[in-house]
Formats: C-alpha cells, sequence, structure tokens
C-alpha cells in the first residue's frame, strides 16, 4: 500500500483532456502557467473547448467520440473527479513541432496553434495520473482561474497509476523529443473498435490489448473467461455418456473452435452431411465418426462405418486423400482396434480432443492446424493418443518458453534501469534465469520479433540497421493458465 496523498487544491481542465488523461491516450495539458514539480491536484473537470472554440476543431477525429461524450457528462450544478495528478515537469515547444505534438496528443494543429497566441512558444506540462478508488463529487464552484481550493481536502493514494513508471518514463521521452508515433494505424484501429465496445462487448479485449501496445495503458491483462469453456469443458463428461448426439454436435464445435470450417461442421445438425458424423474442408480434409459410449468397448462397426460412409461419399481418391478421425470413449475391441490402424485411422478419446479445445480457448491461436496435420497424418495409427498428446506437450511448452522471454525481457530492464536491450543482452541474461530450454541467439530472435508483433503486443521493438542491433522492451504479461510465472536472474554483466 502507497503512502497517502493530501490535496488541498485541484486544477481545472477541459473535461475531454481530463478524459484523454485517465485513458493514456496523452500524458501532457496546455498549461496557462508554469507548473512546479512536483505539485500535486485533483483534475477538475469543466467544458473550457465549447467556450473557446468547436471541439471538432479543437481535437482529433479519431477522439471526437469520447470528446463529445465527456463534454455531454458536464453537469451544471456539479463536478465529478475521477482522478488526480502530480506534475512530472515542463517544456516549451516552438512553432515548428505542433504537427509531431498534434500526432502525440489529442489535439488538432489548428487548436495548438490557437492556444500559441501572441507567444512564439507552447508550453506543456507533463502529469503523472492516478485514478481515485471512487469518484468524488462536489458542487460547482464560480471561481474562473486554472487551480481552485478543495474543501475539505482530498486524501488518496498512488494504487492506481494510469501508466506504471517505465511505460510513463517512455512516453515522457517521447513526447520531450518530439518522436513521432511508431503506429498511427493503430490508434485509429483502436478508435475504431473502441465505438462498438457498448454494442460489442467482445472487443474489450482487443480494445485493451491495443491500449498497452501502444503504451496507453500498463495494466496487467485480464484473463478473460471465455465464454465458450462452459460447453467446451463437457466434450468429455457428454462423450462420456449414452447421449451421441449432443456428442457429436461437441465434437463439431470444438473443431470449429480449433479454427476447422466445412459444410459438415454444422453444430446444430442431427447428422452430418452424407451420413458422416463430422467432416471438415479447411484447411484441410478430415473426415470422422464419433461414439459416445458409458462402459462398452467400441465395437468394429464404428471404424467400418467410417470406412463405408466416407467412401460412398468422398470417393476413393479423394477418401484416400482425407485423413481419418474416431472421437470414441470406449475402449477398442481387437477387431474395430485392427480394421483402424490398417485403414490409418486415428482413435482419440474425447478428453484428448477437450484438451485441445481448452488450449485454444485459453491461447488463441495457439494450435497450430498445418503442425497437427503433420502428427495426424504419420504413424502410428489406430490408437492416437500419445502422438497427440505428444503435440499438445509441445504446444504448451512454447508458450511458457514464451512468457518466460516475456518475463525475462520486463525484469532485465527494470533491474538494469534501461529502456530497451539487444537480442545479445538478453540472450546472456536467458542463461541466468533457469530457462526451460537450452536455444540459440537467432532464435531468440525469432521469439522476440515474434512477441513484438502488432497481433501479440507482448514487446515492443525499435528496428536496428540489422537482426543483432534490434532492441526490444516490455508491453505487457503473458500468464500462464494455472501459474505465477516467475523469473530469477543471477548477477550478470550488462551490456548495452
Amino acid at each position: 500500500m502507497s503512502e497517502s496523498v493530501v490535496l488541498d487544491t485541484a486544477l481545472c481542465l477541459p473535461a475531454s483532456d481530463i478524459e484523454a488523461l485517465i485513458q493514456g491516450r496523452m500524458i501532457a495539458i496546455m498549461s496557462q502557467i508554469f507548473i512546479n514539480l512536483g505539485r500535486q491536484f485533483a483534475l477538475y473537470p469543466t467544458n473550457i473547448p465549447i467556450n473557446l472554440q468547436p471541439y471538432e476543431q479543437y481535437y482529433c477525429s479519431s477522439f471526437l467520440p469520447i470528446a463529445q461524450t465527456a463534454l455531454a457528462q458536464i453537469d451544471c450544478e456539479k463536478v465529478v473527479i475521477k482522478a488526480w495528478a502530480r506534475c512530472e515537469g515542463c517544456k516549451m515547444y516552438p512553432l515548428e513541432s505542433l504537427d509531431t505534438l498534434s500526432q502525440l496528443t489529442v489535439w488538432t494543429k489548428a487548436a495548438l496553434h490557437r492556444s500559441l497566441g501572441q507567444r512564439p512558444h507552447i508550453f506543456l506540462a507533463y502529469l503523472r495520473v492516478y485514478l481515485l478508488p471512487e469518484s468524488l463529487e462536489i458542487l460547482l464552484q464560480s471561481q474562473n482561474r486554472q487551480f481552485r481550493p478543495l474543501n475539505p481536502s482530498l486524501i488518496v493514494s498512488e494504487d492506481k497509476p494510469v501508466l506504471n513508471d517505465r511505460t510513463f518514463a517512455q512516453r515522457k521521452h517521447q513526447l520531450e523529443k518530439l518522436e513521432p508515433p511508431l503506429h498511427p494505424e493503430l490508434e485509429e484501429l483502436q478508435s475504431a473498435i473502441a465505438s462498438l465496445i457498448i454494442s460489442q462487448p467482445a472487443a474489450k479485449q482487443l480494445d485493451d490489448d491495443i491500449k498497452v501496445f501502444l503504451g496507453w495503458s500498463s495494466n496487467k491483462p485480464t484473463n478473460f473467461l471465455d465464454l465458450d469453456l462452459l460447453w467446451i469443458q463437457k466434450i468429455a463428461e457428454v462423450g462420456n455418456s449414452s447421449d451421441g448426439h449432443t456428442f457429436e454436435k461437441l465434437v463439431r464445435r470444438g473443431l470449429l473452435k480449433l479454427g476447422f470450417t466445412g459444410s459438415g461442421l454444422n453444430p446444430d445438425a442431427t447428422g452430418g452431411a452424407g451420413g458422416m458424423d463430422f467432416y471438415t474442408e479447411e484447411p484441410y480434409p478430415i473426415v470422422g465418426e464419433c461414439k459416445a459410449t458409458k462402459t462398452e468397448k467400441v465395437t468394429d462397426g464404428t471404424p467400418a462405418q467410417l470406412l463405408k460412409i466416407g467412401m460412398n461419399h468422398l470417393g476413393k481418391v479423394q477418401y484416400d486423400n482425407t485423413i481419418k478421425l474416431i472421437v470414441a470413449a470406449g475402449e477398442l475391441n481387437f477387431y474395430a482396434l485392427r480394421t483402424a490402424t490398417e485403414n490409418q485411422m486415428n482413435v482419440i478419446r474425447p478428453e484428448t480432443l477437450q484438451k485441445l479445445v481448452e488450449l485454444q480457448a485459453h491461447y488463441k491461436n495457439s494450435i497450430n492446424l498445418l503442425e497437427l496435420k503433420e502428427y495426424l497424418q504419420q504413424a502410428p495409427f489406430g490408437f492416437a493418443e500419445d502422438k497427440l498428446n505428444t503435440y499438445i506437450d509441445k504446444v504448451e511448452q512454447s508458450i511458457k518458453l514464451r512468457s518466460h522471454i516475456i518475463q525475462l525481457v520486463k525484469n532485465y530492464l527494470q533491474n538494469s534501469g534501461i529502456e530497451s536491450a539487444g537480442v545479445e543482452s538478453l540472450h546472456g541474461a536467458y542463461f541466468g534465469s533457469y530457462p526451460p530450454q537450452p536455444i540459440k541467439t537467432i532464435e531468440m530472435h525469432e521469439i522476440l520479433i515474434e512477441l513484438s508483433s502488432p497481433l501479440t503486443g507482448y514487446l515492443g521493438r525499435i528496428k536496428g540497421s540489422n537482426w543483432n542491433s534490434d532492441r526490444f522492451y516490455f508491453l505487457r504479461d503473458l500468464p500462464i493458465k494455472g501459474e505465477e510465472s516467475s523469473i530469477r536472474i543471477s548477477c550478470i554483466s550488462i551490456v548495452f
């Protein structure tokens, strides 16, 4: 728990500016006066932009919907205070910097230019913003000044920073050095997604991920419950029952969740196309049978039926080139196992299919269907549990390795006090961190590139002139289900 802070003043700002600070979209304000370093105050929302100029001219187009909402919530009798801030410095910017400043904030170039007045420079104050545990309502005060007294004083803490120390320092450095945003296209995408959250709640996770990647948020990732887990976790239970129709539907839904598509995967159908229990078309064909059983063994009728129906519906050439899969709970008798093995059929239990689908639900796109195909195509056939479990273990180890490397980057930068690190330094630190497996420098670089892709956003990358001059920095964790990821780094020499 951090120490308490007593605030006796509030800084009046446009409500939309405060919303931008709270959302992490910017870390600075246009100030009329110099604010002492370390001064602390509540953030008091007003409707100043409407009085000065239309907010359509004041805010960039991607921020306008948020600005309009924030200004519409201004009450004529009371003020809602959601956050407080501490000044982390001030700086003057010349006229020629307005283009970049507009890209790094929510203000248009015209708004920045107008704020100059007769001055040759614009004055910005950097604010470290903290959220209040609960919003505070106070009566509207009529004094026309930038700072207003708080009576009674407000007791706050630093428990809920909008940005953590590292992210704020990076953003402050970017603004001080006028470094343009690295991903303006993602900022536009985030603005489009943000407008969908109310009507499409599923968009919130993507919105949160993009904010973390852009540096607008440093919240730890939340393990959102995939609602599909409610039915995924019934696959094994239903497979070990006598409810064959429900089991077929769950298997089809599971294959769809893994990323397969095809007309033979309608989860609501009572029977598959051409009598097949399921049939996938993309990214490759799989024809299959389901057999839910309580206690009895699976007879030769199940693989024989798959052979007969598959040949009749697909024809011999197409059938021979299609992967064959039986999902059955019971033990196969001698004849069923022989038929399945001799006809290159894979037989797996419902529990194994459930493990695959659960893995996909917890770690989206972790199942590579083309890699899975290699395991399904290779011997041994018949009872295929071992080779499928080998693939599942491989995926889980791959996820753990990536989680370990992400935590390594985070801890290495925090311990060394630097903002980014090269692959050689990180590779050296890797061997002092109790790694899950040995990897070469070039292999680590490939994983770092993967983790810093905009589509993953766990790390950030500063591109160098060649692969070993790239530098990487931490953005967000990859938590492992059921584990607390921790990495111990031994004393090592730091290479810059």
